[in-house]
C-alpha cells in the first residue's frame, strides 16, 4: 500500500489566539443583557474558521475547506495555478472558473506544484 504524501495549508495560529482573546473580552458585554449572548458566537466561528478552513493537496488534487463544508478538486480539472494581484493563490478550472485556495500565498506555490508529480509547465510557451 503506497501512502500519497498530502500537503496542509492553514491559517497562522496567531488568528486562533486573537479569537480566543475577543471572546474573553466579549464576555463582559454579553453578560450585561441577555439579548447580547449572541455577540459571543463573532469570536467562536472565527475560532471554528482558523482551525478548519485552508488547503489540503495530495498526487489526485485539491480539497478546499471552508467554515462550513468542503470541495475535492481532482487535478485534471485544474489548468493553472498563479498568484493574484494581492499574493494570494488561484486556481484555474478547466470551466473557466477561478477559485482562491484558502491559506496558501503565492510565494508558497512551489511546494503545491511539487506534491502534484508532475514538471510545471513552460509559460512561455
Amino acid at each position: 500500500m503506497s501512502r500519497t504524501e498530502t500537503v496542509r495549508f492553514r491559517h497562522s495560529q496567531a488568528l486562533l489566539v486573537a479569537a480566543v482573546i475577543a471572546f474573553i473580552g466579549t464576555l463582559p458585554l454579553a453578560s450585561i443583557r441577555w439579548y447580547l449572548l449572541p455577540l459571543l458566537l463573532i469570536p467562536l466561528a472565527i475560532g471554528v474558521w482558523v482551525w478548519r478552513a485552508g488547503t489540503e493537496a495530495d498526487a489526485r488534487g485539491l480539497r478546499l475547506r471552508a467554515l462550513v463544508g468542503q470541495r475535492r478538486i481532482d487535478w485534471e480539472r485544474v489548468v493553472e495555478l498563479a498568484a493574484d494581484p494581492r499574493g494570494r493563490a488561484v486556481a484555474r478550472l478547466d470551466d473557466g472558473e477561478v477559485l482562491v485556495l484558502p491559506a496558501v500565498r503565492g510565494s508558497e506555490l512551489p511546494r503545491l506544484v511539487a506534491v502534484t508529480g508532475r514538471p510545471p509547465s513552460d509559460p512561455t510557451g
